[in-house]
């Protein structure tokens, strides 16, 4: 027999409960898997890693493999980690500057073909990165930036999506009638801006930011392109070439997983440093 809540709504039914859950736990076990499979392997030798049950531990290899993962070609891992970080921070800084700012003139100034424009963003922002990734590589090898951070950074510089979202959080955060009070006292536009704006939509910032620092450090096919020098590739590369060698000569896929595993330790840190921004973020543009 189903019962009513209080404030007028049906409450679940106990079946609807136990479904619900056991789909949630379902979804854990598949998000947390990978991860507990990079646990495990980084902590086998090249051995244990073939011979023995991939879900579950063996003798400890955790420290050899760290030592390897470390000195191996005079510790070129360092320098890709050292790359994600700077290409990650700096890409994500730029992205989020230009997205509030863009969102800021949709949002805040009525001008002709405003709506055109938001819905070719909208559009824009619906495009795989990889369809754009080739288009991308041929422009800049005409002006001969490919192979420099730049390659890599200026796309990331200009991101729909989150145009998209400055746009939402401009139209939620910032009163009109305090921008006219600014301008009343005086300000230019450029100072309501910088002053009164971008601290207004710090929050939606924050997540901008976050959610492009994690689409940077797990993009692939767009470092596969422009960068041709290992020591500028980004984790992500420098492990696939290190999974191409193991295909054709020496075995190196203890390395490729520990690899694996220290790359997503930089991400733990930074989702757990930003998480009281993020869902206070993240619930701010749900709500638009």
């Amino acid at each position: 027999m189903s019962s009513v809540a209080t404030g007028g709504g049906a409450r679940p039914t106990r079946r609807a409960v136990a479904l619900t859950t056991g789909l949630l736990v379902l979804f854990l076990i598949y998000a947390l898997a990978p991860t507990w499979f990079l646990i495990v392997s980084a902590t086998k030798n090249q051995t244990d890693l073939y011979s023995t049950f991939g879900l579950w531990f063996s003798s400890n290899h955790l420290t050899d493999n760290l030592q390897d993962i470390w000195t191996y070609h005079d510790g070129v891992f360092t320098r890709w980690i050292g790359n994600s970080i700077l290409y990650s921070t700096l890409g994500a800084a730029g992205s989020t500057l230009v997205s509030l700012a863009a969102g800021y003139g949709l949002s805040k100034f009525d001008f002709r073909g405003r709506g055109a424009l938001f819905a070719l963003i909208v559009g824009a922002s619906l495009l795989p990165s990889t369809l754009l990734a080739f288009p991308l590589y041929l422009v800049f090898a005409q002006i001969g930036l490919t192979n420099t951070i730049w390659s890599v950074l200026i796309p990331y510089f200009i991101n729909p999506f989150g145009v998209y979202l400055g746009k939402v959080y401009a139209d939620s955060s910032i009163p009109t009638e305090l921008m006219e009070a600014a301008r009343l006292d005086g300000a230019g536009e450029l100072r309501i801006f910088w002053s009164v704006a971008l601290r207004l939509m710090r929050t939606g910032g924050i997540t901008i930011f976050m959610l492009v620092f994690i689409d940077i450090w797990n993009n692939f096919f767009l470092p596969l392109f422009m960068l041709t020098g290992e020591r500028t590739f980004p984790v992500s590369l420098g492990l696939y070439s290190w999974l191409q060698q193991a295909q054709t000569a020496r075995d190196m896929n203890t390395l490729v997983l520990t690899g694996s595993l220290l790359s997503i330790v930089p991400l733990a840190v930074f989702m757990f440093a930003l998480q009281r921004y993020w869902r206070s973020g993240i619930l701010m543009g749900s709500l638009k």
